[in-house]
C-alpha cells in the first residue's frame, strides 16, 4: 500500500498513539522497526499516519511494548482496520481539511461536549444561521461555495439526529443566544431549534447568563469528543491559523475539569430552557 499523501487527523492519531506506547516502553524507532521487519523510514511513516498498519502488526507492537490496556488496543485495531469511506470524504478538496477531520472525529465519538460564547454550537445551528455566519465570515466565497459549507455543517448534525444518537451536552453563554447572526425571524427560529433539540433525552443544553458573578471563562470555547477509551479523547479548538486538535493527557484532564466547572456555573437544563424561551419573546 503506497504512503498516504495527507493522513486524516484520525489516521495521524493512531500513529501518535503507537509512538506514545513505544516511548513509554523505552524503545527506539529502529528497535520497533526491526520487530516488524521494516526499515526506520517505514516505521516513521506508520507513527505519523502516512502509512497504515495491519491488526497483526499492531498487536505485535502492543505485545512488545508491554501494553496491557485491552480497551485501548481494541480501539486502535478498529482505527487501523476500518476501510469504509465516510460521507465527509465527498468534500475533500472543496472544504478545509479541518472540517473533514472534525466530521470524522465526531462521527466516531462516544459523546460530545460543546462550549461556546459567541455563536450557537454548530450541531444546533439552523441552515439559515449557518449560511449567514459563513457568508459574513468568508465574504469572498462564491454562493455555491457557501452552499457547500452549509451542506456539510447540516450533515454533521446526523450524530445527534440518527436512530442511535451520540450523547450531547453543551454550555452556551447568553451572548451567543442574543447575537442576531441573521435577521430577527432567523434568530427566533434558531432559538426555537435549540429548544426543540433540548427536548431529546440525549441532548443537554445549559446557559450561562450575563449576570453570573465572578465569571472569567469566556475564552474557554471548545469541542470535546469522547473516544472509545478516555486515552483517545480529543479537544478541538479554533486557533489563529486553523483548527487545533489537542490529545495530550494533561491537556485533556484540564479541559475535562474546565467543562465541569462551566457546567457548575450554568443554569440547570430546565431553567436554561425557560431562559431560552423567554429570549424568543424578547428578540
Amino acid at each position: 500500500m503506497p504512503p498516504r499523501r495527507q493522513p486524516t487527523a484520525r489516521q495521524a492519531r493512531l500513529g501518535a498513539e503507537l509512538r506514545k506506547l513505544r516511548e513509554v516502553a523505552g524503545l527506539k524507532a529502529t528497535e520497533a522497526a526491526s520487530l516488524l521487519g521494516v526499515n526506520s523510514v517505514q516505521m516513521s511513516q506508520i507513527e505519523s499516519g502516512i502509512a497504515g498498519v495491519s491488526e497483526e502488526r499492531l498487536r505485535r507492537l502492543a505485545a512488545h511494548y508491554a501494553c496491557d490496556d485491552e480497551a485501548l488496543i481494541a480501539a486502535l485495531v478498529v482505527m487501523a482496520t476500518e476501510r469504509k469511506r465516510g460521507w465527509w470524504e465527498e468534500y475533500r478538496g472543496s472544504l478545509p481539511n479541518g472540517f473533514l477531520d472534525l466530521a470524522e472525529l465526531e462521527h466516531h465519538a462516544g459523546f460530545r461536549w460543546d462550549v461556546d460564547f459567541l455563536h450557537i454550537p454548530g450541531l444546533l445551528q439552523t441552515e439559515d444561521y449557518a449560511r449567514a455566519l459563513f457568508a459574513y465570515m468568508n465574504a469572498d466565497l462564491a454562493k455555491k461555495e457557501v452552499d457547500r459549507w452549509v451542506e456539510h455543517r447540516m450533515r454533521r448534525r446526523a450524530i445527534i439526529e440518527r436512530p442511535e444518537p451520540t450523547p450531547y451536552a453543551t454550555v452556551v453563554h447568553e451572548a451567543a443566544l442574543r447575537v442576531k447572526v441573521g435577521d430577527r425571524s432567523q434568530a427566533v427560529a434558531q432559538l426555537r431549534r435549540v429548544l426543540e433539540l433540548s427536548d431529546a433525552e440525549h441532548v443537554t443544553v445549559r446557559v450561562i447568563p450575563f449576570d453570573v458573578d465572578g465569571f472569567g471563562g469566556a475564552g474557554s470555547a471548545m469541542i470535546y469528543a469522547g473516544g472509545a477509551t478516555p486515552v483517545l479523547d480529543t479537544v478541538v479548538r479554533d486557533g489563529p491559523h486553523g483548527t487545533v486538535f489537542v490529545d495530550a493527557e494533561a491537556q485533556l484532564q484540564r479541559f475535562r475539569k474546565l467543562f465541569r466547572k462551566l457546567e457548575a456555573v450554568a443554569l440547570e437544563p430546565e431553567r436554561s430552557r425557560a431562559f431560552i424561551h423567554r429570549l424568543t419573546k424578547e428578540l
